[in-house]
């Protein structure tokens, strides 16, 4: 395995914030944010984007320790040997204490100025991505991204319970949401890159049970995602901008996943289903998570009275 050989320049400001995974960072903030003005009730401005600034710093400290900890396999990774360890950019022991700094201060910032409950969740996030998953769980079993989809499924918890300081069905399922969507949208990527995965000896789905197994168990999730996606309507939890919005994308998203489920992945083939499937996953979040707002401010305002 490709060993770290870290610099003793000092890291520049752009290799931390690299260090928070900025993309990954932008769906967190978007579903925490949908979680929070979704909820019913009211929230003050400022303590409302404190919520959502704790969220990221919480995501951000998590995605640290996380390639702190993995910072050898990223080096033998082509997807990931270019992040600010692998290329010696920083020193490891920088990267675990940016991590813990921005980790400690969302929690605690979170408890003083929002609740408890909400810190509570989010340090229970934080602990899920950077010891349950990166540490337990994605070494040892195929099932890894199944179990650790939790970790990314908080968010709009969090931002629900900001508001609500209370756990109710609907944010239950917000986070069932994200965690039944996790499966489809990582092993999209993972069929697709799955020899960089086996270079470095992660047990993906794909290196472990092979290509066909994980195409269907893709599928499987699409279908559960269905019913799970449209629960919130069903329940009375929203209205039909959302329900109508959710059934239409799930579809599409279960669509997609057929010709994933039947077909031979040629990797490196840009016009590979799977590749088709891992982008239209990210739309389906942001879509799906978007119409929750949409529905919540038109109920709001008397829309659907």
């Amino acid at each position: 395995m490709t060993q770290v050989v870290p610099t003793q320049l000092p890291a520049d400001w752009r290799d931390f914030y690299a260090l928070t995974k900025p993309r990954v960072m932008t769906l967190v903030i978007f579903t925490g944010l949908c979680g929070l003005l979704a909820a019913p009730g009211s929230i003050n401005p400022v303590i409302g984007f404190t919520a959502i600034l704790c969220i990221a710093l919480g995501a951000g400290g998590a995605a640290a320790l996380n390639q702190w900890w993995e910072a050898d396999l990223d080096a033998g990774m082509k997807r990931t040997s270019a992040r600010p360890l692998p290329m010696g950019r920083m020193l490891r022991e920088d990267a675990r204490n940016f991590g813990f700094l921005l980790a400690g201060f969302s929690v605690m910032t979170m408890g003083l100025a929002v609740n408890w409950l909400a810190a509570a969740i989010l340090a229970l996030s934080i602990v899920y991505y950077a010891v349950i998953y990166t540490i337990w769980l994605k070494p040892r079993t195929p099932q890894n991204i199944v179990i650790g989809g939790g970790a990314g499924a908080f968010p709009p918890m969090i931002g629900w319970l900001a508001v609500t300081g209370d756990v109710t069905a609907m944010p239950i399922l917000l986070f069932a949401i994200i965690f039944f969507w996790t499966p489809p949208h990582f092993w999209a990527l993972a069929l697709f890159v799955q020899s960089d995965y086996a270079k470095v000896g992660i047990p993906m789905m794909p290196v472990v049970r092979g290509a066909k197994s994980t195409r269907r168990q893709i599928l499987a999730y699409c279908v559960l995602l269905v019913p799970i996606a449209a629960a919130p309507w069903m329940i009375g939890g929203t209205g039909p901008i959302y329900g109508i919005t959710a059934v239409a994308l799930s579809l599409a998203f279960l669509a997609l996943s057929i010709p994933v489920a039947f077909r031979e992945a040629v990797e490196g083939d840009r016009m590979a289903p799977e590749k088709r499937l891992f982008g239209f996953s990210i739309v389906y979040l942001f879509a799906l998570f978007g119409a929750l707002v949409v529905d919540r401010v038109l109920a709001h305002n008397g829309v659907f009275a």
